[in-house]
């Protein structure tokens, strides 16, 4: 997956980092704070009768509300994920400035539900989709998931790519 343009860490590539972390952790407390303002603990609102409601919950487990009572491992696991994510994001050099966009997406929501943890012992849900599933969440769940599937997919497309450009030969080995 190596790529010249791509040989150095660049302020871009950092840039990108750092603001798409700020912008997802920015959005995710702004609205964490709208629905601890105005709504009750349990309190559902409907949005789209049947389908979609904001309910507020306070989870203290981790993804569908498993592990309950955890909450000093949570901040620890968190603390180093996005330690991990930082560095990789300002240090490794082989890295497009989409991957380092998605790890700072990805920041951000580890930070978001971070905050929640330590500020309130659980994290803040709001958004349930009942017509699709069961679970509620927030929008640091949201960027986790959808950053880190995006860079999944991403780095699988990069390296399909690499392997295509590969001499024939080289490819039979």
């Amino acid at each position: 997956m190596y790529n010249p343009r791509h040989s150095r860490v660049t302020s871009q590539g950092r840039l990108g980092y750092f603001l798409s972390a700020v912008v997802i952790f920015a959005v995710d407390q702004i609205s964490k704070d709208a629905v601890l303002s105005m709504m009750r603990l349990g309190e559902s609102i409907p949005v789209i009768p049947g389908f979609f409601y904001l309910t507020f919950i306070m989870n203290s487990g981790a993804s569908f509300g498993m592990m309950s009572g955890y909450n000093t491992l949570f901040i620890v696991v968190s603390v180093l994920a996005i330690t991990f994510l930082c560095w990789a994001a300002f240090f490794l050099k082989n890295m497009s400035r989409s991957i380092r966009i998605l790890l700072g997406v990805i920041s951000g929501g580890a930070l978001g539900n971070l905050a929640d943890r330590l500020q309130h012992d659980a994290v803040v849900d709001f958004l349930d989709f009942r017509g699709i599933w069961s679970y509620i969440f927030n929008v640091a769940d949201s960027a986790v998931v959808c950053g880190g599937t995006l860079l999944a997919l991403f780095v699988l497309y990069e390296e399909w790519k690499d392997r295509r450009k590969e001499p024939k030969h080289l490819a039979e080995d």
